[in-house]
């Protein structure tokens, strides 16, 4: 499958289909991983990886009753390019835009998927001694995180609720 972008440059996607995360999945998701979560603390806090992990780490910090709360700015999607179904291209570099002052000793840091695992080794080189958890994960990133809920293959795009907008569809029979 091919993708133009506005500057009409053509992508191939390396995404096969889609999975739509609803909100209803991401809180029961986030609930089995604060479970877990439970028993590998106490945390001093959380490190939310912006800005993916920030609902999820906002979840966890709820049911954790964890009140210290960071972020460290990450991207490695370039925001200028999107194939033709939203999706942004995944560029090679990935830039911190935000750190934080130590190595992450007793602290919990939370994304909500990893996916080639290249944002998630540059953090983890940054924060070596955090508890990395991520709700989702596929396949070429799994092994940089410490734990998470439910694993993907790599040829599937995640929709997260804060992704998408639910509309009306009419039936199939009035648009034909």
């Amino acid at each position: 499958m091919e993708s133009t972008s506005s500057s009409q440059t053509s992508f191939a996607s390396p995404y096969r289909d889609d999975i739509v995360i609803s909100w209803p999945e991401l809180h029961r998701d986030t609930r089995v991983l604060c479970h877990t979560l439970m028993e590998k603390g106490p945390f001093k806090g959380i490190i939310a990886i912006a800005r993916g992990g920030m609902i999820p780490a906002a979840l966890v910090a709820r049911e954790l009753e964890i009140r210290l709360l960071d972020t460290i700015c990450a991207s490695s999607y370039d925001e200028s390019i999107e194939d033709n179904e939203g999706a942004q291209i995944m560029r090679s570099e990935v830039k911190v835009l935000k750190g934080v002052d130590h190595d992450g000793e007793g602290y919990l840091l939370i994304d909500d998927l990893v996916d080639t695992g290249n944002t998630a080794r540059v953090i983890r080189k940054l924060l070596p001694k955090a508890y990395f958890a991520t709700l989702y994960a596929k396949p070429m990133g799994r092994d940089v995180v410490d734990l998470c809920v439910k694993e993907f293959s790599q040829d599937k795009w995640i929709y997260f609720p804060w992704d998408i907008d639910y509309k009306f569809v009419p039936p199939i029979k009035k648009i034909r």
